[in-house]
């Protein structure tokens, strides 16, 4: 209410007070408080209502800013604001990240020390997130030349899943004793074969072996080089602890 008396001073309102006072863990906010002279002009026309209004509501914006997640970068030997900017996708790039941090960096945007911690931004984190994740979702899968080199490598990333041991040289050293690196080999004149189940493959395995030893996410043909050699070394750990430790028939 206006003052009755020409030099009657108005009393502030008890509510405007309080949450101009307001504060998160006791601490109290910076906000643009009424002044005593915007207190005067208050008091001589705008109803008390509205000022409660207008302060709760900048309580409930700074609150929010106060709670917003901050992204910070610790600066490496090597590293440029507008490296930093790129990577982490800060809005307004480099310029911006410069005058968020223009008190930890200096005069000279084109130094930065090593160890000093930047302030990104609350969106940053979300960005350079996205940036990751997109990132990964275009990286191809793994592919190996189709030669014994490559169903070697294969073999073992295979064979690293599944806790099997073996290693490439003795892949490779037992590869080249059993079939020269040729994946249709067969053995046709041994007991095996007089029984009637030769030996196939890199790795000269009998399909009773292949069978009891495949490895789940392999070929189900014996002659697949990748499956005929994971197999098999399945079959050597599981006899000799490991097909390193084969060097002769087995």
């Amino acid at each position: 209410m206006p003052a009755k008396g020409k030099h009657r001073r108005p009393k502030q309102n008890p509510i405007t007070r309080k949450l101009a006072l307001a504060g998160t863990g006791g601490a109290a906010l910076t906000l643009p408080l009424i002044s005593a002279t915007t207190a005067g002009a208050v008091g001589t026309g705008a109803p008390a209502a509205a000022v409660a209004t207008v302060t709760a509501a900048n309580v409930a914006n700074v609150a929010n800013v106060a709670t917003a997640p901050v992204t910070t970068y610790s600066v490496v030997v090597g590293d440029t604001l507008s490296e930093i900017a790129a990577d982490h996708s800060v809005s307004g790039g480099w310029k911006q990240l410069y005058e968020a941090n223009r008190a930890v960096v200096g005069d000279n945007p084109s130094v930065i020390r090593p160890g000093i911690t930047l302030t990104l931004g609350a969106q940053a984190k979300a960005a350079a997130a996205a940036k990751s994740a997109a990132k990964t979702a275009a990286k191809p899968a793994s592919s190996y030349p189709n030669n014994l080199d490559g169903w070697i490598r294969e073999s073992l990333a295979v064979m690293a899943k599944h806790g099997i041991p073996g290693s490439y040289n003795g892949i490779h050293r037992n590869v080249m004793r059993e079939s020269s690196g040729n994946p249709k080999a067969i053995n046709l004149w041994d007991i095996n074969a007089r029984n009637g189940i030769p030996s196939k493959g890199l790795l000269q395995v009998i399909d009773p072996t292949f069978k009891a030893y495949h490895v789940p996410g392999t070929s189900l043909d014996s002659y697949d080089p990748v499956a005929n050699i994971t197999a098999a070394c399945n079959y050597a750990a599981a006899r000799y602890g490991s097909i390193d430790n084969v060097n002769g028939p087995y």
